[in-house]
C-alpha cells in the first residue's frame, strides 16, 4: 500500500492535486481542507489511502494523518464509501466530525450534501467508542476538550449524579462553548440540574 506521496506539486485543485514524484504524476483526490492547507510550494507531501473498486483504483490524499484516519473510520461504516468521506471531510473539520459524533449531534452531519438521518445516525452509533478510544486530535482544543469533559464528568459523578443524567449537560455546555474552564463547566451543568 501506498502510504504517502512527496514530489513536486504539477497541479492543484479544490478537489485533486497532481504530484510529479520521478517522473511519475499521481492524481490524488483532496478534501477542501487540505487544498486549504496546501501551499503553493513547488514541493510537498500528502499521505494516501488506496482506494481499490472493480473498476478504479484511486489515491485519496490528505495533509495529515489525523486526517487519513478520520477518512478511514468514515469509510468504514455501512453506506459511507470513499466519495462521501471525502464530502464530509470537505464540509467539516476533523474537529466538527468528531465533537459531532462525541455528542451525538446528528443535525450537524446531516447538513452534508447526501448525508441522511439515518446514515447520520448509523456513523455516530459505529464511530463514537473508536473516536474516543483513540482520540483524534484535529487540533490542540479537540485534546482540551475531551480532557475538560472527563475531568467534569469525573467531578459531578463523585457529587453522587449519574454519569448518563449529566453527560447530556456537559456536551451541550461544550458545544457552546468548548474552551471553559473545568470548575465553570461543573457549576454551570450544576445550575441546570
Amino acid at each position: 500500500m501506498i502510504t504517502h506521496i512527496q514530489g513536486k506539486l504539477v497541479e492543484k485543485n479544490p478537489s485533486f492535486v497532481i504530484i510529479d514524484c520521478n517522473g511519475i504524476g499521481y492524481f490524488l483526490r483532496i478534501s477542501l481542507q487540505t487544498f486549504s492547507k496546501l501551499s503553493n510550494d513547488e514541493h510537498c507531501m500528502l499521505f494516501t489511502h488506496l482506494s481499490i473498486k472493480e473498476d478504479a483504483h484511486t489515491l485519496y490524499g490528505f495533509f495529515d494523518k489525523d486526517e487519513r484516519e478520520l477518512f478511514r473510520l468514515l469509510i468504514s461504516v455501512s453506506g459511507v464509501g470513499p466519495n462521501t468521506a471525502q464530502m464530509i471531510l470537505s464540509s467539516l473539520t476533523p474537529h466538527e466530525i468528531q465533537q459531532a459524533i462525541l455528542t451525538e449531534n446528528v443535525s450537524v452531519l446531516q447538513g452534508v450534501k447526501g448525508i441522511g438521518g439515518k446514515t447520520a445516525q448509523r456513523i455516530i452509533l459505529d464511530l463514537k467508542d473508536k473516536i474516543a478510544k483513540i482520540g483524534i486530535s484535529a487540533n490542540s482544543s479537540s485534546t482540551l476538550y475531551n480532557t475538560t469533559r472527563e475531568e467534569a464528568l469525573s467531578a459531578l459523578t463523585m457529587l453522587g449524579f449519574s454519569k448518563n443524567s449529566i453527560e447530556k449537560y456537559i456536551d451541550k455546555e461544550l458545544q457552546q462553548d468548548g474552551s471553559v474552564e473545568v470548575e465553570e463547566l461543573v457549576k454551570r451543568v450544576l445550575k441546570k440540574m
